[in-house]
């Protein structure tokens, strides 16, 4: 089904596309998109494959490590030891998924 989306697309100084606003509703529907709170298949599936839970998030999101250091305002390196860590302490969970835009839940299981 080839059904058209309205979205915006937002310029940046140099002229060029930089972020596309999609309605929440059409978001929820794309490929890719999760509910949520939830976990996607993507994600339980990286980490029975060995993966951490926070290494397959962040690679389900599309994200590098030096991004997700950036956002919590670390090295690249601290961030690897922290995803690499087999049992993460609570408090770096809940630095990281704010960092990542997700609940705490999401990363512990």
């Amino acid at each position: 089904m080839n059904t058209r989306i309205n979205f915006q697309t937002i310029l940046g100084e140099d002229g060029k596309p930089v972020f596309v606003v999609v309605p929440y509703n059409e978001f929820r529907r794309m490929s890719g998109a999760f509910t949520p709170g939830t976990i996607p298949h993507a994600v339980v599936s990286a980490v029975v494959d060995g993966a951490t839970p926070l290494a397959a998030w962040r690679e389900y999101l599309r994200v590098t490590q030096a991004e997700v250091a950036a956002r919590m305002g670390i090295s690249q390196a601290a961030y690897a030891q922290m995803e690499a860590a087999k049992r993460p302490r609570k408090a770096t969970l809940a630095k990281i998924a704010a960092a990542l835009g997700l609940d705490v839940e999401q990363l512990a299981f």
